[in-house]
């Protein structure tokens, strides 16, 4: 069994639109190697979200409060800047698959960048949600498609009074 890294602080940014069970996977394996792990909840000012920051907030901290080490903040601004104020050094990042990679690698490259005291760790997820994808999540509800077996209950809960459906 892995130890957890004693005082050390990770990352794990996300517009979580919405938080699924890959994600609580993805989360659950970094507490094994960190002391602590922030779920960054991301503003996503680059794209449309389904829910708003505040409702993906509540979303993300109630599916990782089985997870005492786990705090669930909202982010603001460059990544770099957000593990600075709250004194972590390591991003986690899921990868899903090898087109994730290419992204990934990039993104980890300009962090560094940023900032070369940062490390990123990519972690896969189990492979019963390897194919999970919070894009694919929104339109299977969205069309009416049962997404239980993929999200944690409250999130099912909201996709349905978002689509007008009774849970």
């Amino acid at each position: 069994m892995a130890t957890r890294g004693s005082g050390s602080i990770a990352v794990y940014p996300g517009t979580f639109d919405p938080v699924t069970l890959g994600h609580v996977d993805i989360v659950e394996r970094a507490t094994r190697l960190f002391g602590e792990v922030i779920v960054a909840v991301a503003a996503a000012y680059h794209k449309t979200t389904l829910f708003s920051l505040e409702e993906r907030v509540a979303m993300t901290r109630e599916a990782m409060a089985h997870l005492p080490e786990v705090r669930v903040e909202p982010m603001e601004g460059l990544l770099v800047d957000f593990l600075r104020t709250h004194q972590a050094r390591a991003i986690i990042r899921g990868l899903r698959a090898v087109s994730d990679f290419e992204f990934e690698f990039q993104m980890a490259w300009m962090n560094r960048r940023l900032d070369p005291d940062v490390e990123t760790v990519f972690l896969i997820p189990a492979e019963n949600y390897a194919y999970l994808a919070s894009s694919l999540i929104r339109e299977i509800a969205r069309l009416g498609g049962d997404v239980r077996p993929f999200v944690p209950e409250g999130v099912y809960k909201r996709l349905q009074h978002k689509f007008g459906g009774a849970p």
